[in-house]
């Protein structure tokens, strides 16, 4: 790949980035933050982009485009996005190796920050 990627995404979530960038105006793509909120302490952000923001990191799979917040960065690193439709949720997930506890709802989740030292030297690298 050559470029460093803060997060990847599966097949799946690409499609799904895809179809949204494919039905709403002038949307160049996603971008995933992270929010204080939820019973275990922080949530999952995903909002349109219309223009991005150039400290976001962006990441790119077939034309699907996904930019990452900055702030977000840190607690995303490492993290495979993914699309699951089941009988209870559609939407995007996230397997986070940052995640050290979710609530049992699935909304919120407790996030430890990823090692500052490991991103800079994976960003270094690429």
């Amino acid at each position: 790949m050559g470029r460093f990627a803060v997060i990847s995404m599966t097949d799946r979530a690409a499609d799904r980035v895809r179809e949204i960038m494919a039905t709403r105006d002038n949307a160049l793509g996603i971008r995933l933050g992270i929010k204080k909120g939820g019973c275990a302490g922080m949530e999952y952000t995903v909002d349109l982009v219309t223009e991005p923001n150039p400290k976001d990191d962006h990441i790119e799979r077939d034309g699907a485009h996904v930019y990452v917040a900055p702030e977000a960065a840190l607690f995303l690193f490492g993290t495979e996005m993914d699309f699951e439709t089941t009988t209870l949720r559609t939407g995007f997930t996230f397997s986070n190796p940052n995640q050290s506890s979710a609530c049992g709802c699935g909304e919120s989740v407790e996030l430890q920050p990823a090692d500052l030292k490991a991103l800079a030297e994976a960003r270094a690298q690429a």
